[in-house]
């Protein structure tokens, strides 16, 4: 049975791709059989394969189950502008229906861990009417948020909490991600937010020269999760 995993974030650019990898990469140091998938991806590259998104590839490059990419993105926006925008730019609809059936994949692929990455923070639209919040609902999928570790962060992660379990979705943990790197009162900060969080913090991510999934691995214990 896959144990799968929905990472959101508080914002856009707060790590979420870092820091699904370095799951990932904890996950292989397990030896389980890991995959991803980023079902949706604005910001790519035009090239002979088609478009490519840099977060997806690394995804793909991660995981130990080796997807072709239109599995790991089947949805893959050029401008790097908002999901739903770029999506009516290019002509296209999203449904959180149509994007959960691509996410279920990641259950007949043989994984034993598996991580969806969302795009920016959990209330991005997908339509009018949809966020990408309503994928994690449709598939009943435990969240893992990635809290960018700068001013503004406590408001932003227990807005972002509060929001998930109002969906009633379980926080499955969170992790604490050093996006700068010296941030003032880090220790308070991170102190605040292990008190008032309704879920275990699964690692620390100090501010990384090199941010590769494999190093950000090294910080992150998926113990909690596997159990």
């Amino acid at each position: 049975m896959t144990a799968v995993f929905f990472v959101t974030g508080t914002d856009t650019d707060v790590g979420k791709t870092l820091i699904a990898c370095g799951l990932i990469a904890a996950a292989n140091r397990h030896g389980l059989k890991t995959a991803a998938i980023k079902p949706v991806a604005a910001g790519c590259q035009l090239g002979d394969d088609g478009p490519r998104n840099q977060d997806a590839l690394q995804l793909q490059q991660a995981a130990s189950i080796a997807l072709p990419y239109q599995q790991v993105n089947p949805v893959a926006l050029e401008p790097a502008i908002a999901p739903h925008i770029a999506a009516d730019l290019a002509g296209k609809r999203l449904s959180a229906a149509r994007l959960s059936g691509y996410c279920r994949g990641l259950t007949t692929c043989g994984a034993d861990f598996a991580v969806i990455e969302g795009a920016g923070g959990w209330l991005v639209p997908l339509n009018e009417r949809e966020s990408f919040a309503d994928i994690a609902r449709e598939l009943r999928t435990p969240v893992i948020l990635v809290v960018a570790m700068r001013l503004g962060c406590i408001n932003h992660a227990l807005l972002t909490a509060r929001a998930v379990v109002y969906d009633g979705l379980p926080l499955a943990g969170w992790v604490a991600n050093q996006v700068t790197p010296d941030m003032p009162y880090y220790r308070e900060n991170l102190h605040t937010l292990k008190q008032q969080l309704p879920c275990p913090l699964l690692g620390e991510v100090p501010y990384l020269e090199e941010p590769t999934g494999d190093n950000a691995g090294q910080y992150l214990d998926v113990t909690a999760l596997l159990n």
